[in-house]
């Protein structure tokens, strides 16, 4: 190759260098946003809606116990926002998929900001409560294929973990921001002010997303596996309109005439199904660890620690995160998605026996590290799986077989988690939601063991 040619090489590779780190960016700008959205109605069903939306009559736990449940709502809503935004994500593409995923959750966490209390209007507050937490769900569930797939498509292959990490980011991104929200409204004003009307200001907030939503829009691409599957899509019509005649079947070949959706479920049943059960011990941990311990640690029956302490130990612990997610990625481009994977759910199965008996102490560097530990061997698997789920399945339906493996694991996992955890604590003990979160590890190293190595697979076959 001569200097011409030499050269010519390097400036497409900056340029391509330079074109994935902006995919990059804006997809985790967008995921931070998205999941400030829904992290913020977390945090404020541990703090706030037990008072704001429902009956001050009712005892606090009860109350508490209510408020995670429409927390659930959300997740219930996100299989099928997988659906539905799968079937038009592997139809019409990531990209546009993508924004009206992000316009729909900046409108609704906004609404909820703008929720009148039951006080002002009874039972219908909570009601609403719901619809909303509900439309965020659908939202949700439709994001995180769009966000995962218009980087990971885009990568190189032996970067495609790292890459993948940039859109997984924006969950602990988005737990930085919700907590950093509520700690700067808490401290400038008083309690009363904060419980009246100050929670509601992180949601309006959210109205930002639909900036970031219009930018996707206007200066992204499709991604280059979209961009060839239509390209072939288009070339298949062309031979079927010449081939009426003839009757070739293939079990393995989509009907372009059946929802992406029913052809991933047709196509890979065992692979939805694993990729649920892989992301289990994620999930449970995760609500456990941003949610539920900031419950445990406010609580009068609890440690009866200030807001602050709890909020400001999980806004660090998700920092930490953050420096373990990136490695861990870029460790399973060059050694495999299962190893890493596998090594952080042992690891976090074990960790949730030391975790609460560091928060008991009720130090807040201690309770730190118990967090920070926990989230630091989740992150050993959150990194590596956008790669992973997205080499899982074929070009046509991407969107939809990553988006339902990760959606049912997000419901089965993550939709009950808070609620689990505060009913053993209430019932058994607290040391019974360490072995809730070591049979959930136990639960996804058995669906990894089962499915297939999948770093640096052809994703454009």
């Amino acid at each position: 190759m001569n200097q011409k040619e030499t050269t010519q090489t390097e400036s497409s590779d900056e340029n391509n260098e330079r074109s994935m780190r902006k995919v990059a960016g804006t997809a985790l700008a967008g995921t931070s946003i998205e999941w400030y959205d829904f992290f913020i109605y977390g945090t404020a069903a541990a703090l706030v809606f037990p008072t704001a939306f429902f009956p001050a009559e009712m005892p606090a736990t009860v109350a508490l116990i209510a408020s995670f449940s429409t927390f659930a709502v959300g997740f219930i809503a996100r299989p099928l926002g997988g659906v539905v935004f799968g079937h038009y994500g592997d139809r019409v593409g990531r990209k546009q998929t993508l924004v009206v995923a992000l316009l729909i959750m900046g409108a609704g966490t906004t609404m909820i900001g703008l929720l009148p209390t039951y006080e002002s209007i009874g039972f219908f507050a909570p009601l609403l409560l719901v619809v909303l937490r509900f439309v965020q769900g659908l939202a949700i569930g439709g994001q995180w294929g769009g966000a995962m797939l218009l980087v990971t498509e885009s990568a190189p292959s032996n970067k495609r973990g790292y890459y993948g990490a940039f859109a997984q980011a924006g969950a602990p991104v988005g737990v930085i921001l919700a907590n950093l929200a509520f700690l700067m409204i808490g401290a400038s004003m008083s309690d009363e002010s904060f419980m009246a009307w100050g929670w509601r200001v992180p949601f309006l907030a959210s109205v930002v997303l639909i900036g970031i939503s219009m930018y996707v829009q206007l200066h992204l691409e499709d991604t280059p596996a979209f961009k060839a599957l239509e390209k072939n899509k288009r070339k298949q019509q062309a031979e079927h309109d010449k081939e009426t005649s003839q009757n070739t079947t293939s079990a393995d070949r989509v009907n372009p005439d059946r929802s992406p959706v029913f052809e991933a479920l047709r196509l890979y049943p065992k692979q939805i199904a694993l990729a649920a059960g892989a992301f289990i011990s994620i999930q449970v941990t995760f609500y456990i660890l941003i949610a539920f311990v900031i419950a445990y640690g406010t609580a009068e029956e609890g440690l009866n620690l200030p807001r602050s302490t709890m909020l400001s130990a999980v806004l660090i612990a998700c920092v930490f995160q953050l420096f373990v997610q990136f490695p861990a990625a870029a460790y399973s481009d060059r050694h495999g998605r299962r190893g890493i994977y596998l090594a952080g759910a042992g690891l976090l199965g074990v960790w949730g026996f030391a975790m609460f008996p560091l928060i008991d102490t009720g130090n807040f560097l201690l309770i730190v590290l118990a967090i920070s530990g926990g989230l630091a061997f989740l992150a050993m698997q959150y990194g590596p799986q956008a790669a992973f789920y997205t080499e899982l399945f074929s070009t046509k339906v991407r969107y939809s077989g990553a988006s339902l493996g990760y959606q049912l694991g997000a419901i089965l996992g993550g939709a009950f988690a808070p609620t689990l955890a505060v009913l053993l604590w209430k019932e058994l003990g607290i040391f019974y939601v360490s072995i809730y979160i070591a049979f959930a590890a136990l639960v996804t190293i058995a669906s990894v063991l089962m499915l297939t190595e999948t770093s640096g697979a052809d994703l454009d076959e």
